[in-house]
């Protein structure tokens, strides 16, 4: 498609699109183009990701990855740092399903069960009780 940018990979299940840069060559030396590229994918996905890719992260992929943030402060989209391309789409992948409806409604819900039980479960909570309960004695007498 016409509006879809080289190196995009989008999840329409979960809502996310990734766009996928080896940090090389042309990264450095065109900037522009390569700032226009990401303009583009925020303007078209809303919950987007920059995988940046380096066999090692250098000086030079740090710095670029500090220039885009800077560039792109405030927009949605997240710069992550991937070493090759089995750890972008494990990290992909992952991402995805971590957003997807059904599985986002799991964690939701583990989520809440987990703080209820740390609630309950606190020292401080049986403390503010029980004053609770010493005070609802005074009051009685």
């Amino acid at each position: 498609s016409d509006t879809l940018e080289n190196g995009s990979i989008i999840f329409s299940l979960s809502g996310v699109a990734f766009l996928y840069v080896e940090a090389h060559g042309s990264v450095f030396t065109d900037r522009e183009t390569f700032f226009d590229r990401i303009q583009k994918f925020i303007r078209i996905h809303r919950n987007g990701f920059l995988l940046l890719s380096a066999a090692l992260h250098g000086p030079k992929e740090w710095d670029m990855m500090f220039i885009v943030q800077q560039r792109f402060l405030g927009s949605n989209l997240r710069i992550i740092p991937v070493h090759n391309t089995v750890e972008a789409v494990k990290l992909m992948l992952t991402i995805a399903k971590s957003t997807s409806k059904p599985y986002l409604d799991s964690i939701r819900n583990r989520m809440l069960l987990a703080k209820t039980q740390i609630v309950e479960q606190s020292p401080v909570w049986k403390v503010l009780h029980q004053c609770q309960l010493d005070s609802s004695l005074t009051n009685i007498t």
